[in-house]
């Protein structure tokens, strides 16, 4: 009896210590689809990329825009200075955050793909697209 008893507390401590190492695994990088949809904030939501990238360099970032949000995306896209967008684009970019553009706002703006610059990517719909990374990726929401 106590031979049976010693051979469950030893199968439950080692089951513990096996637990508590998967506890000191490294967490999945932090996901974050930023949504815009007026080129107002483009500059806004860069900066707050470029920050979140600085404190989270791991953090996996897409930027969906849509309606007005993808003009900063064009290939004639100044901010109210007049400094071209693309150059943060690029950089940003190389720094792994996706910039997608909604399909629909090409359509109904009549806007064409040649229009934008290289490092944009195209979704079939920038609301569907948020909803789906936040229901089906794990992503998390940020609107500045």
């Amino acid at each position: 009896m106590a031979n049976l008893f010693q051979r469950i507390i030893f199968i439950s401590a080692a089951s513990a210590v096996i637990g508590l190492s998967g506890c000191a695994t490294t967490p999945p990088p932090i996901k974050a689809v930023y949504h815009i949809n007026d080129s107002v904030n483009a500059v806004a939501v860069m900066r707050n990329v470029g920050n979140h990238l600085d404190v989270d360099p791991s953090v996996k970032i897409v930027v969906v825009a849509h309606a007005q949000g993808v003009d900063f995306l064009m290939n004639d896209g100044k901010d109210k200075g007049g400094t071209p967008y693309n150059a943060r684009v690029e950089a940003l970019k190389a720094r792994g955050v996706q910039f997608d553009v909604c399909e629909i706002t090409l359509k109904s703006r009549k806007l064409t793909k040649s229009q934008f610059i290289p490092e944009a990517t195209y979704v079939p719909s920038g609301v569907a697209e948020i909803a789906k990374l936040q229901a089906r990726e794990g992503y998390s929401y940020v609107k500045p």
